[in-house]
């Protein structure tokens, strides 16, 4: 690298301050690091079966075909010392080097052209994803274990590959080092504050901020849409979006969304917000926010989900709009429990909904997709003695379990970016609500995990619910659903095999691209996502998609469509409440900015 002739070093002055700055953050450090939270194993990692099932079948497999091993360990040679003659001819070049693997082409984690051009780290980067590939095919090519177990095995070797990544150590990561030379340490000593902060603000547990926290305040510049709560109970409030125009429809819509995280997700920005663009479709809107609970909901189970928040929501609407029916959205783990609902309700007689949406909901587990390697029994004992003792699930867990799933882009790259790089947290509103997590409370939390997701109980027709057993065959209500192309955690396909066992004789499906959030909160301003239709559902999920037509542009406007075929003719708009329901307080309400009790 060439020097200016003006250069007279560092700055020793920055030096030494930054220095006495680091011993102070050190000291915290070792205080917040002494009190840290105590988690139990069995919630860290999973349990010590899995890597004995592991090891039986990699020593049978060694001692039954000895060839295979040496066949991958010969081209695993081979690679390794063809980069390393790479990085020797490289050695004092300032050439690229000749062959830049394909897959870190595609990788994120080494976009910046360092690690390409200096040989040292080109070599670095190479060789790990080399050495992750390889362990990627030793864990696939593993015989003698089922497919949960592969699955599994595969998925906890491929984060240990993730947390050993060059990218991931400031010796190792070009940029970071970069950044120190040209910050005088600077970038070092801001990283350390924001690595203090987060332990600091979790207990000693390492949860990076994703988003500023001061950049946002829900009711300001977050779920500003207007409206008021009309309605309130233990579980939930109920809110009722004043209308945007001089006629409605007839019959109202009830949007439940997933108590895991806050509604909010709904109603971002405005020019974002998909409660904003059905109210201004003519629509009369509510919408549940619930509860954020606290350990005085241990006993809260699925039935008083349903029972306080489901049909409460239904008969509460159905009064203050004077309707007999009304129509409903669920949304994640709220579809999941709206299609429970309307199973009861069909056992119950009762007809009060006219149509149902499903946005990104798993009802069959036959195939519990990325999720599935938490649903094992080490992780669910180990949930059950977490919630025996406190009442809830944390918070903490669901983000974390939920980060780690996309550990690249949701742990790694943010903690590099503060910690490493010193940068501040950027203004992201979806990374914000990302972070604004809620508990569940610990009966609610088992009664899904074990019977709807691990013994998929609905599917097979044996739920018990409020006295019933409740099946997803008797879900018949005309029915759209929306899934997503990459969802990590309701896979597009398991979500259409629940939709085909659902008895409606009206169904519609629609596949969005990209995720779980993206893929549903996809404006039609932004052209960013398409979507798939295919009216045909006796094909299998495979075949669907291949003769589906694909549709620029967001899924909005068709589903507004569907939607209005459903919901009778234009009256007056309705403004909240009515005499028997009068207006709480202004929408976003108070559930949602709560925060709960130990």
């Amino acid at each position: 690298m060439a020097t200016d002739e003006n250069d007279t070093g560092p700055d020793l002055a920055k030096l030494n301050v930054n220095l006495a700055r680091i011993e102070e953050l050190s000291q915290r450090l070792m205080a917040v690091l002494g009190h840290k939270r105590e988690v139990r194993p069995g919630l860290q990692g999973p349990g010590p079966d899995l890597f004995m099932k592991a090891m039986a079948a990699y020593t049978t497999e060694v001692m039954a075909h000895p060839e295979k091993l040496i066949e991958q360990q010969v081209a695993y040679w081979s690679e390794s010392l063809r980069h390393y003659a790479e990085a020797q001819k490289l050695l004092g070049a300032s050439a690229v080097p000749e062959k830049t693997s394909e897959t870190s082409r595609r990788d994120p984690r080494f976009a910046n052209p360092l690690w390409d051009a200096n040989p040292y780290f080109h070599f670095l980067k190479e060789q790990y994803l080399l050495n992750a590939q390889a362990v990627a095919d030793a864990v696939q090519n593993l015989e003698g274990l089922d497919d949960k177990d592969r699955k599994r095995l595969g998925y906890f070797s491929q984060q240990i590959m993730n947390m050993f990544s060059p990218s991931n150590f400031l010796a190792t990561n070009p940029e970071a080092l970069e950044r120190a030379l040209e910050t005088d340490g600077e970038s070092l000593v801001k990283g350390l504050e924001n690595l203090v902060r987060d332990l600091e603000a979790n207990d000693g547990e390492l949860l990076v901020t994703l988003a500023d926290p001061e950049a946002f305040k829900v009711g300001e510049n977050l779920a500003t849409t207007p409206g008021a709560v009309v309605y309130r109970n233990r579980m939930m409030e109920l809110i009722q979006y004043s209308p945007a125009t001089e006629k409605v429809h007839e019959t109202p819509l009830i949007i439940f969304p997933p108590w895991i995280n806050k509604f909010y997700i709904l109603d971002l920005k405005a020019k974002s917000s998909l409660i904003k663009w059905i109210v201004d479709q003519g629509f009369t809107l509510f919408v549940v926010s619930w509860v954020n609970p606290d350990a005085s909901y241990a006993d809260v189970g699925m039935d008083d989900y349903v029972e306080e928040g489901f049909l409460t929501a239904i008969n509460e609407v159905k009064q203050i709009c004077n309707v007999k029916k009304v129509n409903v959205v669920g949304y994640c783990i709220a579809g999941a429990t709206l299609a429970l609902t309307l199973s009861l309700m069909k056992k119950r007689k009762d007809k009060s909904i006219k149509s149902a949406t499903f946005f990104t909901t798993l009802t069959d587990f036959s195939d519990q997709g990325e999720v599935g390697v938490f649903l094992a029994n080490d992780f669910m004992d180990a949930i059950e003695e977490e919630v025996r003792e406190n009442g809830v699930l944390d918070k903490f867990f669901m983000a974390r379990t939920f980060s780690f799933l996309r550990a690249n882009d949701l742990i790694y790259r943010p903690a590099i970016r503060s910690y490493m790089m010193g940068e501040p947290p950027p203004a992201f509103d979806l990374l914000y609500w990302n972070g604004d997590g809620t508990n569940l409370p610990a009966r609610m939390a088992i009664e899904y995990l074990r019977g709807l997701c691990q013994d998929d109980l609905f599917a097979k027709g044996k739920f018990p619910l409020l006295g019933e057993e409740l099946s997803i065959k008797d879900v018949d209500v005309p029915l759209c659903a929306i899934a997503c192309e990459t969802d990590h955690i309701a896979a597009w396909t398991s979500s259409y095999d629940g939709v085909r066992q659902m008895g409606s004789a009206d169904k519609t499906f629609i596949l969005s691209q990209s995720g779980h959030i993206a893929g549903i909160v996809n404006p039609p301003s932004k052209g960013k996502y398409g979507h798939y239709t295919n009216p045909d559902l006796d094909l299998d999920a495979r075949e669907w998609r291949e003769n589906a037509e694909f549709h620029e542009g967001s899924w909005w406007p068709r589903w507004g469509k569907w939607l209005a075929q459903r919901s009778g003719k234009k009256i007056p708009a309705r403004q909240p409440g009515d005499s028997t329901h009068p207006v709480l307080c202004p929408a976003p309400g108070t559930y949602v900015l709560a925060k709960p009790n130990g």
